[in-house]
């Protein structure tokens, strides 16, 4: 019994042997992170108690219109429902691998029949042995059973509860993934209802500029049956109006485009979409405070969705490595046995029972295992890079968009300018074309760029507002 004991003791010492010889995983340190600027704007100091990402997307935006729309979009948009979908998949796989730390149990039923060679040890023993005084063994020996089952192995590296850790890690990721998914949401639909504000405009411009143009051809007429214009000017009077409607016609088309675009986030079929155009000029951009770039880590949803993803790889690689250490599984059975139906019931004769410890661990061929394992410790390097790439994206669209918000501010005035001008010069140059001081294309090219400078003016506002949306999306706001 002894000299069993040492075998087992051996066995056991070689194996944990064998499990030492586990290789290390890449050690992985996160510079980016580390080296992340205290501000975005080196120049000037952020507050850390002001940062427009942490206000609830209803608080930010005050346009009623706008917010029915992205109430539609979070009930319906179809990206949105199949990143749910995404959770529920990530969060059975929880459930999974936490069922394997728990014994597996099942029940069973089964019958079979046998017979044995005469003239084997089997058949020998069977043609000598009686049941029953008088009574011989059967031939065929009919076999009928009924029990439980169980199998369990224990966690004695903790392997399969760094599997669940890990899946617990990818799940809480597609939670912080479903949150970006909110935020790019509310961001395209806000946008695009920007985009097609700006389009009512420019369409009210386009129109004004007609009924402009068509003054402008009657006088070019009257005048040139008081001779004091020419055919040629009639005629580019005439060609100005025909391009300014097939304007009109382009802009209507991109409005009808605009709307269906919203209604596909909205995840409904064609509708118009509710909105007040007559405000948009007048619309003051919301005042957006970025804080500091380390609030970035705890307000972006897509770079805590990649630091869970890089905390899963992690666990994933200790899961592969402890694969080379050997297990231990316990096997159970309890339930009836006998030959005979009759005979299930007789006890304790037809209990049977079985218990089982197995000590197993890889020894030759290892292949599999160790591309197991150099395939999560890539995937763990690559998650790595992705957090990296996350975090410098971020802080870079930030700065972008800060200067941007800058510079368009001051595009706005400058063409604000502009317009007013135009304005003044349009009036003169018509002034001067009934006096016969000016000629047709004087008018035509102070109308021209009357009509640029507007259409231009109101694409900076459109950008003016989405600009804003899009620093307030990128501080992390819009899924709260």
């Amino acid at each position: 019994m002894k000299i069993y004991n040492k075998y087992i003791a051996a066995i056991a010492l070689s194996l944990c042997l064998i499990g030492c010889k586990a290789p290390m995983a890449t050690v992985i340190k996160d510079e980016v992170k580390e080296n992340l600027p205290q501000n975005f704007n080196q120049d000037e100091q952020q507050d850390a108690n002001a940062n427009s990402g942490t206000t609830p997307w209803r608080q930010f935006f005050t346009d009623p219109n706008l917010v029915s729309l992205i109430e539609t979009a979070l009930k319906n948009n179809q990206e949105l429902l199949i990143t749910l979908q995404e959770i529920e998949i990530a969060k059975s796989g929880v459930l999974a691998k936490k069922g394997k730390l728990t014994p597996t149990v099942s029940a069973g039923i089964g019958a079979g029949l046998k017979k044995a060679g005469r003239y084997t040890s089997e058949g020998a023993g069977d043609a000598t042995t009686e049941i029953e005084p008088g009574k011989e063994m059967p031939d065929p020996l009919g076999n009928f059973e009924g029990g439980l089952m169980a199998n369990w192995e224990i966690d004695i590296w903790k392997k399969l509860r760094t599997e669940k850790e890990a899946a617990v890690a990818h799940y809480l990721s597609t939670v912080e993934g479903k949150n970006f998914v909110l935020s790019n949401l509310i961001e395209e639909v806000a946008d695009n209802y920007y985009e097609l504000l700006a389009l009512d405009n420019q369409l009210d411009i386009i129109q004004q500029y007609i009924k402009l143009q068509e003054r402008a051809l009657e006088i070019s007429k009257i005048q040139k049956q008081a001779a004091a214009a020419t055919e040629l000017a009639v005629k580019k009077f005439e060609a100005e109006l025909a391009k300014s409607k097939a304007a009109e016609y382009t802009i209507r088309q991109d409005i009808t485009e605009k709307e269906n675009q919203i209604n596909a986030l909205l995840g409904r079929y064609p509708q118009p979409i509710v909105r007040t155009k007559e405000s948009f000029m007048s619309t003051m951009p919301q005042t957006v405070y970025t804080g500091i770039p380390s609030q970035l880590l705890a307000n972006r949803p897509d770079i805590k969705q990649a630091e869970l993803e890089l905390k899963a790889a992690k666990l994933d690689v200790q899961a592969a490595r402890k694969e080379f250490y050997p297990s231990l599984e316990i096997s159970a059975t309890l339930g009836l046995e006998a030959f005979k139906p009759s005979y299930l019931v007789k006890m304790p004769e037809s209990i049977a029972y079985n218990l089982a410890g197995e000590l197993a661990g890889p020894l030759i061929n290892k292949s599999a295992i160790k591309a197991n394992f150099q395939t999560a410790d890539a995937k763990q390097i690559q998650s790595l890079y992705e957090y990296d790439k996350t975090i410098l994206h971020a802080y870079l669209d930030v700065a972008n968009l800060m200067s941007k918000v800058k510079n368009i501010d001051q595009y706005y005035q400058m063409k604000s300018q502009e317009t007013k001008a135009l304005d003044q010069s349009i009036d003169i140059a018509n002034q001067l074309f009934r006096n016969s001081r000016a000629d047709y294309l004087e008018v035509l090219l102070n109308q021209r760029d009357a009509l640029d400078a507007k259409m231009e003016l109101i694409e900076a506002k459109q950008k003016q507002l989405s600009t804003v949306v899009d620093i307030y999306k990128s501080l992390g706001g819009g899924w709260k």
